[in-house]
């Protein structure tokens, strides 16, 4: 009994939410991807070396300074 709980506290424990609030995601070339990066440049540096790509991400807001369309 001591054994499950332990388990399923470990469980909550380490299934934390990933936050996505960069507008930048690297995407790793084992499969993992990162969406902190707040410029391309930040996420070009991440992967340098490791290889991956960088791209927008798709769940970031777009800028208010944006040019609405009508």
């Amino acid at each position: 009994m001591r054994t499950s709980i332990l388990v399923v506290a470990a469980f909550f424990l380490t299934s934390v939410n990933a936050r996505a609030d960069g507008p930048w995601c690297a995407y790793y070339v084992k499969g993992a991807t990162n969406c902190g990066f707040y410029s391309y440049e930040q996420c070009m540096a991440d992967i340098s070396g490791i290889g991956g790509s960088c791209v927008r991400n798709p769940a970031f807001p777009a800028s208010t300074n944006a040019r609405k369309r009508k």
